[in-house]
């Protein structure tokens, strides 16, 4: 279906959600409810060769029967050859969408260069994407970084997300042994939290479901409610031992909870009070996805971190974390403190700049804004248009939301109906489906995910699946 039909056909969707009848004859049934891209319809081809690929590889995911071979911008295709827009962006990772031809163009020329070199050596990259993030966090009023002089900041490449964590973590350890002694080693995150899922990041990730089957694990961790305010409840909860603290401005897998600024500013003043390390994990909502490089980049300077973690968009798929650390950290982390094979590598950290400096640019982050604003407009009125099944306002902001619904089974069969008509979506936590699309999202792109949204949401209305 071609954007401008789609466009078209948005506002009869909502007339059906509504209730009313579509003057032309074509209804939301008719455009979007026809299941096009069954799970169930992979050529037999495809059918061996997966068959064939899970003899071999662990059973660590529940895949649908899906196999994609191709994806251009926002669109994925599979080996039957329909087209799907994916709204998921790979899990927040392509904000410059598949394929794109600089990104591309700067791989290939960095691989007739060079791909690897250790950490032995210096490459030419690796401390010129830290400049960059160190200069941007700075011009972009993160970390609490003085816009000219003042404290700095350090960057640690790592491979993903999960490293990231896990090596602030380690930080956060290191520093409060050495400004507090032996007994500083308590850490805090809080409900809904997810960090990864190696063993220190699983420990601060409070999911039985994740947790569980792996335990024990590390000591001396502490789970906070999210957005608990109280200075009574943090000052117990964050006390002369905690060496860290960490946490996501706004969640992701946890259901894109925010974290208001009240709740933060308590936070990191009762940080400063026990000199313990203030860790925010910007993996998911970091670099641009709420619309600014930082989800703190507005918050006044004293609920600003020690620390940032950053990974899935920075090199726009390719593996990459990095955690920024400010001087006072930075400092206690000396020769030997930690390592990677990989993380820093020339091809990596080439890659990493190109996305910086293209979604760093005022233009992109002009078109972003405008793509943000229609989609916020187009999610506020789901609430109102099924009641039955949302249950508040939308979450999130920027090109992170989340829709709450009422029943915690229902996220799960939106995302499976959604994919069956041609659009990817994600859930997050028990209770919301996620929307987090390429930063490079079109309005019409966005017109075409919540019109099938609409569509998705009628049938099920239909069908009683509340």
């Amino acid at each position: 279906m071609s954007l401008s039909r789609v466009s078209r056909t948005l506002p009869r969707v909502a007339r059906l959600a509504r209730g009313y009848a579509c003057t032309s004859g074509l209804t939301a049934n008719t455009a979007y409810t026809a299941v096009t891209h069954p799970d169930n319809s992979a050529p037999e081809a495809t059918q061996e060769l997966i068959k064939e690929h899970s003899s071999y590889l662990l059973n660590t995911y529940a895949r649908p029967q899906i196999l994609f071979t191709k994806g251009k911008g926002a669109n994925l295709t599979d080996s039957a050859g329909r087209e799907y827009l994916d709204f998921s962006a790979g899990i927040a990772v392509t904000a410059l969408g598949h394929s794109d031809a600089q990104l591309n163009a700067v791989q290939a020329a960095q691989a007739e260069k060079l791909s690897h070199v250790s950490n032995v050596y210096w490459n030419e990259h690796a401390g010129a994407l830290a400049k960059d993030l160190v200069e941007g966090t700075r011009a972009a009023g993160g970390l609490g970084l003085a816009k000219s002089g003042g404290p700095g900041a350090k960057v640690f490449f790592s491979n993903s997300g999960t490293e990231a964590n896990e090596g602030a973590l380690k930080f956060a350890r290191k520093y409060g042994k050495d400004v507090g002694g032996e007994n500083k080693t308590g850490i805090v995150c809080f409900t809904n939290a997810f960090h990864g899922r190696s063993m220190g990041a699983l420990s601060c990730t409070p999911n039985p479901k994740y947790q569980a089957p792996f335990a024990p694990l590390i000591p001396n961790v502490r789970v906070g409610e999210y957005n608990n305010a109280d200075a009574a409840v943090i000052a117990e909860l964050v006390n002369e031992n905690t060496c860290g603290v960490i946490i996501e401005p706004v969640q992701g897998e946890g259901g894109v909870g925010t974290a208001s600024v009240e709740f933060l500013t308590a936070l990191a003043k009762r940080c400063r009070e026990v000199n313990a390390v203030l860790i925010y994990d910007e993996i998911q909502c970091g670099l641009f996805r709420t619309g600014t490089m930082w989800a703190h980049s507005e918050l006044p300077v004293e609920a600003q971190p020690d620390v940032v973690t950053m990974a899935k968009p920075l090199a726009n798929g390719f593996p990459i974390g990095a955690i920024l650390v400010r001087e006072n950290v930075a400092d206690v982390i000396g020769v030997g403190a930690h390592g990677t094979t990989f993380g820093g590598q020339p091809l990596a950290c080439a890659l990493g700049r190109h996305v910086l400096g293209r979604i760093s640019a005022p233009e992109f982050g002009a078109h972003l804004a405008d793509s943000a604003a229609h989609l916020d407009t187009l999610i506020a009125r789901l609430p109102k248009l099924f009641p039955q099944f949302i249950k508040e306002e939308t979450r999130g902001r920027g090109l992170i939301r989340g829709i709450p619904f009422k029943n915690e089974k229902q996220p799960g069969e939106v995302v499976r109906m959604a994919r069956e008509r041609g659009v990817l979506l994600l859930t997050a936590g028990s209770d919301a489906v996620r929307l987090i699309p390429p930063l490079t999202i079109t309005k019409e792109q966005c017109d075409q995910a919540v019109a099938v949204i609409e569509s998705v949401l009628t049938v099920m209305d239909k069908e009683g699946k509340w």
